[in-house]
Formats: C-alpha cells, structure tokens, sequence
C-alpha cells in the first residue's frame, strides 16, 4: 500500500520584516568582512514603522570606521523601501546603532589564547546539515534539497523579480509563498496547494493582483515542474479535486512590512534552512562572523550531507555537528542516511576522514573570511547555485567514495 502524505514549506520576500533586519545584519557583516577578515561581528537589528535598532557586538577596529547607520540605509534601499506613504522609507526611517565591542572573554576561546591553544568554537550547540535526492527528476532538478521549500523560495524570489524589474510595479517588497507537495512512499508526485502573499499599492485590484501574480510567478514556476499542470493552477479554488492557489487570500495587503509587523534578525530559521524538513539546532545565521558554529558548522553540515548525496551513498542524509564553547574538535558527529548504499558507521567514518570538521578547517575548507553573507540573507542558506555558496560545492565526492570503498 502506498504511503501518502502532503508537506508544507514556506518562504518569505526580502521585503519581509525579517529578513529585512536579517539584511541589514548581513550586511553590516560585509561591510566589516571588507574592512578586515579578521573582524568579529554578532550583529542583530529590530524594525518597526519608522524605526531600525542595530545592536549587537562587533571589533573595534569596525566601531571605529564603520557608518553602520548609512550601511542599514543601503540595505533598505536595495530591498526596495523607496516608495512614499508606505511607513518605511530608506531616507526616513530613524535608524539607532547600539552596537558595542566583542567580549574578551568570548574571544580568548575564540582566538587560541585561552585553555585550548587553537581557535575553538565560537559557542556551544548543536547545528544540522539536509541533503535528498528527492527532486532529482524535476526539470533542473532540486540542488539536493527538499522539494516544498526549494519551489517556495523560487516563488518568492519571482515574485521579487517581477516587482524590481516593473513587470508588477505596483506591488511592494513584503511577501510571503508556501508550496504544499504531496508525496508517495517519500518521492514528490504533485503540487497540491500553493499560496502568494504580496503587499501591493493601493490602487491595484484586487481581481488584477491576482490574475497578474497568477500569471508572471506562479505559472512560470510551477508547471514546469510537471508536478502540476497549467490547466490545474488555474483550476477554480472551490473544486475540492483541484490544486488549488490562493492569491492574497485576505483580500487587501496595502499595509505591509515594518508599518504593519516588527521585525527581528534570526527569526526565519526554518525559511532559512530545509523548510522544516531534517532538524535544526536553534540557531540563526544572519549578522553572524564564522567564528560563531551556528552559522558555519550548520554551512558545512549541509556541505557533508551534499557530498554524501552526491556520492550516491544515500539518497537522504542528515548530519549533526555538536561543539563546545572554546574546543576545536567537535563533541560528536552524528549521521542518519536513507537509502544508504554502505553502512552508516563506514560513511561516518569517511566524513571524519576526509572533512576538516574544527571551526578553523571549515572556515579555511569553505573560504568563509570574504564579505559573501547577503545575498544569504533572503531566499534560503542552502539550494543556491551562486559561486559564493561554497558550501553547496559537490567537490568531496570523489574522495568519500575512495573512503568508503565505493
């Protein structure tokens, strides 16, 4: 008997609350990042109407050359929060820095000059990598990621892309997508529901909204998926037997993005890693140096498990890497693999062989010193295909089947 089930991912616009704030820390890490690589930041920010706090630690050397005020304007300009009347403004908003140097304390562990004499992680915690095959069969294939939350984020960076290019000028940058896929016995075998969310001018109809976001976004993504057809995306909603698509489905979203909610960095995790599929550690990535493992240990968690998949020594893997505050070698290095074509303890064994797991070895391994963080900050860490995402590389595969016998 098949196994059914149906599961859910989403993903949210640039211009969402939080990833505005995700941006601006991201961006504030670049910036520093550029200054000098040696920079630490831990940067985080709060937004509501009119306002953006920028707190958090960062090194000297940044408080001292850094106009962290005009590095969030930038941010909020590049997004898109031009427009007037809207209660966001990159020119209006009050922006307060409250940032302050690193603790010493922290950084002792952090640089080798503590007990342990090698740069040790930068907290303790635990951080999970995701990689599946699952939607290898899709047109371009899925970049070894869960199928619900790769589609969700292409939804909303079309729906980004066609707002900034004028084919929909008149929507604004908040927006939010999900994609609920239905599976059988664990492969994708259809798009079941699909929903857009999209801040919009005043004067745009709502009938219009929707047939225009019908249309340029969701048609243009998801049929050529084959996961659903064309005829069915425009299926009317009330036909229990269809794939249905719900546009803006409270009707108005004329007051959006930081007039209407706050927003936090790190509050998008889940958007942020596998959609829900895997586990994740607790902690967020944005405005984060690579001295701190949740960021960088969760990056080449992802980059193992990618590798893995790659390989063809699983079809699933997850990985977890757990540190200590201040030791270099992690406290344990856990995986489960599905569909694994070699037992679990010899692929194990062959990721501790062949990855360099310390926090100076993935820094080093995946080149993490460079100003590359935001364009992270919006449409998903992991599933991208950009150069800077080092750790989407599948450059290991060779080398873990010569440890694995494969």
């Amino acid at each position: 008997m098949a196994n059914k089930y149906i599961f859910t991912s989403e993903s949210v616009t640039e211009g969402h609350p939080d990833k505005v704030c995700d941006k601006i820390s991201d961006s504030v890490l670049d910036v520093a990042k550029g200054l000098d690589p040696a920079n630490r930041v831990a940067c985080e920010a709060l937004t509501t109407e009119g306002l953006v706090v920028v707190t958090g630690e960062v090194s000297r050397k940044c408080i001292e050359n850094i106009d962290f005020e005009q590095v969030a304007r930038q941010a909020i300009r590049k997004i898109g929060y031009t427009a007037e009347g809207i209660g966001f403004h990159a020119d209006e908003v009050h922006v307060d820095v409250r940032l302050k140097p690193q603790s010493g304390d922290i950084s002792q562990g952090v640089d080798g000059t503590g007990l342990f004499k090698e740069q040790g992680a930068g907290d303790q915690g635990m951080m999970f990598g995701y990689a599946t095959s699952e939607g290898d069969s899709l047109d371009g294939g899925c970049e070894l990621m869960p199928v619900p939350i790769f589609l969700a984020h292409k939804l909303a960076r079309r729906l980004t892309g066609v707002r900034k290019s004028g084919i929909l000028p008149k929507l604004y940058p908040d927006g939010k997508t999900q994609v609920s896929v239905e599976y059988e016995n664990g492969k994708p075998v259809a798009i079941r529901n699909v929903v857009v969310s999209s801040h919009h001018a005043r004067d745009y109809k709502l009938a219009d909204l929707r047939t225009d976001i019908l249309e340029q976004v969701v048609i243009p993504v998801l049929a050529p998926t084959g996961l659903v057809s064309e005829k069915e995306l425009h299926a009317e909603k009330d036909n229990v037997e269809s794939h249905q698509v719900y546009i803006n489905p409270t009707g108005a979203f004329c007051e959006g993005g930081p007039k209407a909610d706050a927003g936090l960095t790190g509050r998008k995790i889940i958007v942020d890693t596998y959609g829900g599929m895997g586990r994740h550690g607790g902690g967020a990535f944005s405005g984060k140096d690579p001295s701190k493992v949740d960021r960088s240990a969760a990056y080449m968690a992802r980059y193992v498990a990618k590798n893995v998949v790659a390989a063809g020594l699983a079809a699933v893997c997850e990985v977890e890497l757990a540190y200590a505050i201040g030791v270099a070698e992690p406290v344990s290095v856990y995986v489960q693999a599905g569909g694994a074509a070699v037992p679990v303890e010899k692929i194990s064994a062959a990721i501790r062989e062949v990855f360099n797991l310390k926090p100076a070895g993935i820094i080093s391994s995946l080149d993490l010193l460079r100003p590359i963080y935001e364009p992270t900050a919006a449409y998903g860490h992991f599933g991208r295909t950009e150069e800077s995402f080092t750790w989407e590389r599948t450059d290991r595969v060779d080398a873990l089947k010569a440890a694995t016998g494969m």
